[in-house]
């Protein structure tokens, strides 16, 4: 790697970057019942806001993951800080459905664009330790879901003052890091992709894409987004009638995510990627069928263990395809967390308007237990998908690395 390519400076601003994603997820996950009362929203109308985000991050990654190779790391990420600038403005002065649409777009797109770039230059940094640099890169994203939930709860009722509302206060925060990331990326020079210097061509990358291992982890990638992230994105509305500490459940399971993801080291070592993802898929079940079925301190349980469950699904899917499909570059990296993504828009759309019919026969406490019990189903599948997928590949070294 060239003298001046300082990695530490770029992984501190890739880490600082993905902090403003998870910082719009945590704080717009305590926001989501505000903007419902304030702007008289439906639950469907919610489940199609939130979803924009997931639709618009497939969107930038894919379309991002094409290009990042013929443009550079660098320009895709000060189009990944003009998006979130311009999204974040247009929340603050939201009056309603469709200025909260177009905005969780931008950011959307925003938080799309920096994974497209980040994710290939975590992977290119550190291409002798892929799987644990990308979960310290993504411990990250849960870490900034634990500020953004804290923030609202302990700030949601200050009184900003002049023209802000206190939760308009609470999204202007995002402006610090947003502003902090462009800086130093702007500063930094960049390496090449992983791909491109290795002198692996576009073609060979393009028809790696079709190989049947990627094929499968792109289909196993849909279940583990799904599992992960629309929990966590909806557990304040699917659990606030069944604790008083709905939020709180969200802070908890995300905490543990960051604890799993910083000491994910001689975790990988130890059981390997396949391992890994198998274990996570039993975790989250078990976690889920608590949440879906208990009530009381007993969900504290269920959050703590769904924690240890999704915390190493989306960085170590990653780093199987980079450690076991090099080639496939960074559109491999950028198709599997726009799949991922694509899929949790539309589950939080199908989710929205299934919980709307539930609750015309039930409470909102039973309505919300019973989405989370279907959900639960994923994991249960990816356990099988996951054991097949460990068993038939222990053993099997990745490809450019040591075996762990």
């Amino acid at each position: 790697m060239p003298a001046a390519i300082d990695r530490s400076k770029l992984f501190v601003a890739s880490c600082t970057s993905l902090l403003v994603t998870s910082l719009s997820f945590g704080i717009r996950a305590g926001l989501l019942t505000t903007w419902t009362n304030q702007f008289h929203l439906t639950q469907q109308e919610i489940g199609v806001i939130t979803s924009t985000a997931f639709w618009g991050f497939p969107l930038a990654i894919v379309i991002g993951g094409l290009i990042v190779d013929i443009i550079g790391m660098k320009k895709l990420l000060v189009g990944a800080f003009i998006f979130h600038l311009l999204g974040i403005i247009l929340t603050i002065t939201a009056t309603g459905f469709w200025p909260l649409f177009i905005s969780t777009l931008l950011i959307g797109m925003g938080n799309g664009t920096v994974e497209a770039a980040c994710n290939p230059l975590v992977a290119s940094l550190y291409t002798d330790n892929k799987t644990t640099k990308l979960n310290h890169f993504h411990l990250w994203f849960p870490g900034g879901i634990v500020i953004g939930t804290l923030i609202v709860r302990f700030l949601g009722h200050v009184d900003a003052g002049g023209f802000f509302t206190n939760w308009q206060f609470l999204v202007g925060l995002m402006l610090i890091p947003t502003a902090v990331y462009g800086y130093l990326f702007l500063r930094l020079a960049f390496p090449v992709t992983e791909r491109v210097s290795s002198g692996i061509s576009t073609a060979t990358m393009y028809k790696s894409l079709l190989k049947p291992l990627f094929l499968l982890m792109l289909v196993l990638m849909l279940g583990t987004a799904i599992t992960e992230l629309f929990t966590g994105q909806w557990i304040d509305v699917l659990l606030k009638n069944v604790s008083d500490n709905a939020l709180l459940l969200l802070t908890i399971e995300t905490g543990i995510m960051v604890l799993g993801r910083a000491f994910a080291g001689p975790i990988v070592h130890r059981l390997s990627p396949g391992g890994m993802l198998l274990t996570s898929a039993v975790l989250a079940f078990i976690g889920l069928y608590i949440l879906g079925h208990y009530t009381g301190n007993t969900l504290f349980v269920g959050a703590i263990v769904f924690g240890m469950g999704v915390c190493y699904f989306w960085p170590t899917m990653l780093g199987f395809v980079s450690e076991n499909l090099p080639e496939t570059g960074a559109v491999g990296l950028n198709f599997m967390g726009g799949a991922g993504m694509f899929a949790v828009s539309l589950y939080l759309i199908f989710m929205g308007g299934y919980y709307d019919q539930l609750l015309t026969g039930k409470s909102p406490a039973e309505a919300g237990q019973s989405i989370i019990n279907v959900t639960s189903v994923i994991p249960a599948v990816l356990t099988v998908a996951f054991a097949i997928l460990y068993f038939t590949r222990r053993g099997k070294a990745p490809k450019g690395v040591a075996a762990h």
